[in-house]
């Protein structure tokens, strides 16, 4: 038996019925905007719905099961972010072993469709939910939906320390994987001794393949160096235009080398993306690409690319540094944070840093005395100039990425992972 995986076409009001009179309450009150609500600060509202989603939304077992069948992978299983794909991968690697159990939509209102679900009895739940929407997102769920289930909350964060409303969360799993050595750290004093690496075992799934420089409208004698982000993951820790000194001190106006910037969520953000094009100014080889675009012409345009370049300030994962190191592309990245996962010194160009306060102006990475990475923008620089010169070096070193991140990316974590919580 499976999971159902819902349809997300109806309107929000249809996703309503079935559910708890108190889940309703609190949507009228968030999703409809109330007056009183909104004029409250941003953090305070998020501090408080997952507060009171808390009170009421069903907990599981204090303790586990010894023995579960399967899993069943929970999550934005329909949205193209970073979470939707993770949630994608897990299923697959878990389908390929015989180990799932379905793929069930699960997040918050406006972003997840859902209707009631049935969850096959005895099934693990992993949910790549982030721990402050965990609560509210369990809400929809039918209230013996956990009754003796082991919950696992695969969960990524991006700082060395998380924010005080991921404790709510906490109290909603038996255990946390993370996606890297540097998430897990972050994230055990959550649950002290039940908290563990498992990186996404992206080695073991096939990455589809789609496009050419000419059809995404490249030049095929170029040096290409490409920097891919999503807007909505914030613009200061993505560090976009770090990434654009870093090409300017390289190349300078130089034809024969080309910056793509390939950026997703522009239209939510539009302050954003006028410091990018301001940055960019007249620059005749820096090219800008938004939209959102399938993943197989996403990997093309990775493949299409001499160099990726991610100068982020920090990451909990990393999934385009792994994506490109996996399709034989050298990567220039900040060496820090969690896509230390799969890179090393001898296997791509990392770029050294300082580390300086955390200071985001979205206020989702505001974590009293967290700290990320300042990249250093000279070395990243030299970096691309001398990739650009040797291209056996770009060979080798791509070459060499992928072994490696082969090696770090399988699903070895993973199986070991499931074997300790007793799932078969």
């Amino acid at each position: 038996m499976c999971a159902n995986i819902v349809n997300p076409g109806e309107p929000p009001s249809a996703r309503l019925d079935g559910q708890p009179r108190f889940w309703r309450n609190l949507w009228l009150m968030t999703g409809l905007g109330h007056k009183l609500w909104r004029v409250l600060p941003r953090g305070f509202r998020r501090a408080a719905l997952t507060n009171l989603a808390a009170i009421a939304a069903p907990r599981p077992a204090a303790a586990p099961p010894a023995r579960s069948d399967g899993v069943i992978v929970a999550g934005e299983v329909e949205t193209e972010n970073g979470l939707g794909e993770s949630a994608r991968i897990m299923h697959r690697v878990l389908a390929a072993r015989g180990l799932a159990r379905g793929l069930l939509p699960l997040g918050l209102p406006g972003v997840v469709a859902m209707r009631p679900a049935t969850l096959p009895p005895g099934t693990a739940l992993l949910a790549v939910v982030n721990a402050p929407h965990l609560p509210v997102a369990l809400l929809r769920l039918p209230r013996d939906a956990l009754a003796g289930r082991r919950v696992i909350g695969f969960w990524a964060w991006e700082l060395p320390r998380v924010p005080s409303s991921w404790a709510q969360g906490a109290k909603f799993v038996h255990e946390i994987w993370a996606p890297s050595p540097f998430a897990a750290e972050a994230l055990a004093p959550l649950l002290p001794g039940r908290v563990r690496a498992v990186p996404f075992p992206l080695a073991e799934v096939e990455l589809p393949v789609s496009g050419t420089r000419a059809s995404f409208g490249l030049p095929e004698d170029a040096f290409i160096v490409t920097t891919i982000f999503n807007l909505a993951s914030s613009f200061t820790r993505k560090n976009p235009l770090a990434a654009i000194a870093a090409f300017k001190a390289a190349f300078g106006a130089s034809p024969a080398h080309l910056l793509v910037l390939k950026l997703s969520h522009t239209e939510a953000f539009p302050e954003d993306l006028r410091r990018i094009r301001a940055a960019m100014g007249d620059a005749p080889n820096i090219r800008l690409l938004t939209g959102t675009i399938a993943l197989p012409e996403l990997h093309g345009l990775i493949a299409a690319s001499d160099v990726i370049l991610s100068l982020h300030r920090s990451e909990g994962f990393g999934l385009v540094p792994a994506t490109a190191m996996l399709l034989g592309r050298p990567v220039v990245a900040t060496g820090w944070s969690g896509n230390m996962a799969f890179m090393a010194p001898e296997v791509s160009a990392l770029v050294s840093y300082r580390l300086i306060p955390a200071q985001d102006e979205r206020g989702v990475f505001a974590v009293p005395g967290a700290l990320w990475a300042e990249p250093e923008v000279e070395e990243a620089a030299a970096w691309l100039r001398r990739l650009a010169d040797d291209p056996a070096l770009r060979g080798a070193m791509g070459a060499a990425g992928r072994d490696y991140a082969r090696s770090k990316l399988g699903a070895g974590p993973l199986l070991a992972a499931l074997a300790e919580a007793g799932v078969a």
